[in-house]
């Protein structure tokens, strides 16, 4: 499961044929943070296939970055029975002198932080991953680690870890609940489509539910024909700037492919009505730009030329939706990505539930780089945002490939 440093064994932590042992570290573990949806996972269990999963391995420590009002990191630690360590390394380590867990839980969302300069909160994944690793290279042993949402704010460090996870040989998994999720209807980009346009709509702010619909976006253009190659630009507008894009109606002109937006809004569950009396009314354009109070829209291109656009319509929808134009087609394809409400959040087991698997198997559902890339794309737009101005991304040159067999929830 654990590939070993310079050739010394994995780490012994459990005993053959024992249960495994992991260890959480989060920022904050209050109701409905991620550390709550997450961690809570692995104590008691989650709904998945029509039955109720016992998880594979035993959470036996807890690193904790900040303790605000509503703080469950305590309560957790005396029901379920593990121990809350004042260090990242003496929860790898369980206290002692070498790492003693299988698995390791990054979860750094939510809490007090600052923001850099484009308004990129600042939260401490790539910290506490560096932590992390270095009590990997002081005991000469590795193990899974998964690291919740984008990698880092910061472009350079996010690619720093995926090379660290590669060269030191441990399987990195990254990412949100998005790809995995259901889709309404259940489907996948095909197999090595040719793209033209592709296009996610969602709600809320920036750096935030943006990062969502990204990667929403992402795990079907990956799929196209030639794999991934990366992004060659990006560029982020707000206010009348969108609707000024929309108007345009075609890429050329700085828009986009309008079929898109309405495919989007057809798919979704929430489109808010602006009519008295009707519960499914059509919003006009006119409607809809009275609706939207901040419309911020993200239009990137792949290296390849496939083109893509994110629209966040914050009071027009409050889900995520999909469509895309594949070559040679006149209608695009769309879907809905599929969010159970809260406070369950089923989305979240059903991430935990990859997550799982990749800590009992060492081997990931689907490439971290798709993150990685991701995580680019939005550092190059909220910089973008912030410019005013187009931002080439050079440095956004990511190769993989994506799994062919489609890994999102479909029970």
């Amino acid at each position: 499961m654990a590939t070993a440093i310079g050739g010394a064994a994995a780490a012994p932590a459990a005993e053959p044929g024992s249960r495994k042992r992991m260890a959480i570290l989060t920022t904050v573990w209050r109701y409905q943070s991620h550390g709550q949806h997450m961690g809570d996972r692995f104590l008691h269990g989650y709904p998945m296939n029509g039955k109720w999963q016992k998880p594979g391995l035993d959470v036996v420590s807890l690193y904790v970055d900040q303790t605000p009002k509503g703080d469950l990191s305590r309560q957790r630690a005396e029901e379920f029975g593990f121990k809350i360590y004042p260090s990242v390394a003496e929860a790898l380590r369980l206290g002692g002198n070498e790492l003693a867990v299988d698995a390791v839980l990054i979860i750094g969302e939510h809490g007090d932080y600052p923001d850099n300069e484009y308004k990129q909160r600042k939260y401490p994944r790539y910290e506490l991953f560096k932590q992390v690793v270095e009590v990997f290279e002081k005991d000469k042993r590795v193990v899974p680690v998964f690291n919740d949402k984008h990698l880092s704010w910061n472009w350079d460090w996010a690619k720093e870890m995926v090379d660290t996870a590669h060269s030191m040989g441990f399987p990195l998994m990254a990412g949100s609940s998005l790809p995995v999720t259901w889709r309404m209807p259940s489907i996948d980009l095909p197999w090595e489509a040719e793209v033209d346009e592709l296009m996610g709509v969602a709600y809320g702010g920036v750096d935030s539910y943006d990062f969502h619909s990204l990667e929403a976006i992402q795990c079907m253009a990956e799929r196209r024909k030639r794999g991934e190659t990366g992004v060659a630009w990006v560029e982020a507008i707000r206010g009348d700037a969108v609707w000024k894009a929309h108007d345009s109606g075609t890429w050329e002109s700085g828009g986009w492919n309008r079929s898109l937006f309405e495919a989007c809004l057809s798919r979704s569950q929430t489109l808010a009505q602006p009519r008295e009396g009707f519960t499914h009314w059509k919003p006009t354009y006119d409607e809809i730009r009275t609706l939207v109070k901040d419309p911020v829209a993200y239009r990137f291109q792949y290296k390849d030329g496939t083109r893509a656009s994110m629209l966040l319509q914050s009071g027009l929808v409050t889900d995520f939706t999909f469509a895309g134009l594949l070559k040679g087609q006149n209608e695009p394809i769309s879907t809905l990505f599929h969010l159970p409400p809260t406070p369950n959040v089923q989305y979240s087991a059903i991430l935990m539930s990859k997550v799982e698997e990749m800590f009992l198997t060492g081997k990931p559902p689907f490439p971290v780089e798709r993150t990685l890339l991701t995580s680019g794309i939005l550092a190059a737009a909220t910089k973008s945002l912030s410019l005013r101005k187009k931002v080439e991304t050079p440095h956004l040159s990511v190769r993989y490939t994506a799994p062919r067999e489609s890994t999102f929830c479909q029970t």
